[in-house]
């Protein structure tokens, strides 16, 4: 709805009337705006990708219905985002009695304070006006939230301080919720709140009212309810109520991003980029290959499905990768600077620190895991660029454009990559390589400079997950050799305080 700034110079309920100012319900307010929006072909929830078919109609829905909406999804699945994004759909401003705890509408008072005050002074009670990101409050659920928290209690302190018995209205403390009154409340994790306090929800999402031990009362509230939930919370730490359940009007069921190309534009648009880190440029197959560690992970036999993988796993990761490639120029002094595969390695305590591993996945560690998980989106990514090695292995036919790569290792050549080389180094140890510049240019020959350097490096790891050559993880860096120098001589990568194999991967 659009405001008239005038509105705000309106400083008493006899002026409020003057201007014959109509009330309505939050979820009123939230279905009119919404309407609007659409009409004129607005973007309500902005910034959400990947929902636009699938959530985003959904909530719609619910709030065309005036509904009160349970968001049901994993970790990093956006869930308070559009929570927070549902304050747009609300007036600019509304009016409320001046000092009163709930948010009282002038013209339908519902607190002590606000009808005594109302009472006395009549067209002159004083009002002021809330704005819209004043409307917004937010709970974590967690097992220590008490109903005097959510609800309200008895303030012994007021009573004594007013010299009123604890039978009077006015000795009450009011609690979260009430005090959201007009306002958008959000619960998340519910299933993690206890049973007995879910049950203090029922009369307030049914009929607005609210109980407070013994006080009768009847305040029918006005607050848009909205939960989030993760699907797991339901066996593992608790679960939402059954009576509960059905007087959330819509659950809605959230989901990771479909695509590559739609977790890109999420991470990019979240990943907060430092100052002096604009200056470092990323491949877009670099991108691609930090969202696609996500996938892996998702399907991955190591990772816990039930916990899901956050979308904040690849916005860390593409964090990291970007700071590795920064600490490269400042110990080198280099200025243009450009990211490298291996700086992906540097994004393992980023992956680390969002996954959830099952039995297997923790007998092996977290360190192999995430190693793991980035072989195997390389492996993944490496097909959309260069020839199947399998194919070619089954079709004599086909000529091998990796022969002569394999055939410069074969001959005992090796070679490091290490974290900290310097441009002129990295580039002088990649061209070694016999063949390798010549696979890159005949396959993409478009690509020139550090663009080509780093598909250079791509090809080697790729032709290393598919078992062509050997790598391993290096304190500073990688090591690739021959895959038969490894068979012979297991132990050539171990230090002496490393147990056998935990260096090789």
């Amino acid at each position: 709805m659009s405001f008239d700034k005038q509105y705000l110079k309106v400083k008493t309920l006899g002026d409020l009337k003057k201007i014959k100012y109509q009330s309505k319900s939050i979820k009123d307010e939230l279905r009119d705006n919404l309407i609007e929006k659409i009409k004129n072909k607005e973007q309500v929830f902005e910034g959400i990708w990947g929902y636009e078919d699938t959530v985003i109609p959904d909530v719609e829905r619910a709030i065309l219905s005036k509904h009160h909406i349970n968001l049901l999804g994993l970790r990093g699945q956006a869930k308070t985002k559009i929570a927070r994004l549902m304050v747009n759909l609300l007036d600019e401003y509304i009016p409320i009695v001046a000092g009163s705890e709930l948010n009282d509408d002038p013209l339908k008072p519902l607190s002590r304070f606000s009808l005594d005050l109302i009472a006395e002074k009549g067209d002159d009670t004083p009002i002021t006006w809330l704005a819209r990101d004043e409307r917004y409050n937010e709970k974590l659920a967690t097992p220590d939230v008490s109903v005097a928290d959510l609800i309200g209690d008895v303030d012994p302190i007021k009573a004594a301080m007013l010299k009123l018995p604890y039978s009077d209205e006015r000795v009450l403390h009011f609690g979260l919720i009430p005090r959201s009154n007009r306002c958008i409340f959000v619960i998340n994790e519910l299933p993690d709140l206890q049973a007995r306090i879910q049950v203090s929800l029922f009369n307030i999402l049914q009929e607005g009212d609210i109980q407070i031990r013994g006080f009768k009362l009847r305040l029918p509230l006005d607050i848009q309810f909205l939960f989030t939930a993760n699907p797991e919370d339901y066996t593992n730490r608790g679960s939402i109520v059954t009576p509960l359940k059905d007087r959330i009007d819509s659950q809605i069921v959230t989901h990771y991003p479909k695509s590559i190309e739609i977790g890109r534009k999420i991470t990019e648009q979240e990943a907060v980029i430092k100052k002096g880190q604009e200056k470092i440029k990323a491949d877009e197959v670099l991108k691609d290959l930090v969202e696609q560690i996500a996938v892996e992970a998702r399907e991955s036999e190591y990772v816990d499905s039930k916990s899901g993988v956050s979308a904040r796993m690849t916005i860390s990761a593409y964090e990291n990768l970007i700071s590795s490639a920064e600490r490269r120029s400042l110990i080198n002094g280099e200025k243009d600077v450009y990211a490298r595969l291996g700086d992906l390695y540097g994004a393992i305590p980023a992956i680390n620190g969002k996954i959830e591993l099952v039995y297997e996945g923790e007998v092996e560690g977290p360190v192999y895991v995430a190693q793991s998980l980035i072989g195997k989106a390389v492996r993944t990514e490496f097909l959309k660029y260069f020839p199947d090695p399998e194919i070619i292995k089954k079709k004599k036919s086909i000529k091998n454009p990796y022969t002569e790569i394999t055939s410069w290792f074969a001959n005992g050549n090796e070679i490091d990559i290490l974290n900290d080389l310097t441009d002129k180094e990295y580039s002088a140890r990649l061209r070694t390589i016999d063949g390798l510049k010549e696979l890159v240019v005949l396959l993409h020959p478009e690509l020139k400079g550090k663009q080509q350097l780093f598909m250079m490096e791509f090809a080697l790891h790729g032709l290393a997950e598919f078992s062509l050559i050997s790598k391993q993880s290096l304190d500073k860096g990688l090591h690739f050799n021959d895959l038969l120098d490894n068979l012979f001589d297991p132990n050539k990568f171990l230090s002496d305080d490393d147990e056998e194999g935990d260096n090789l991967y």
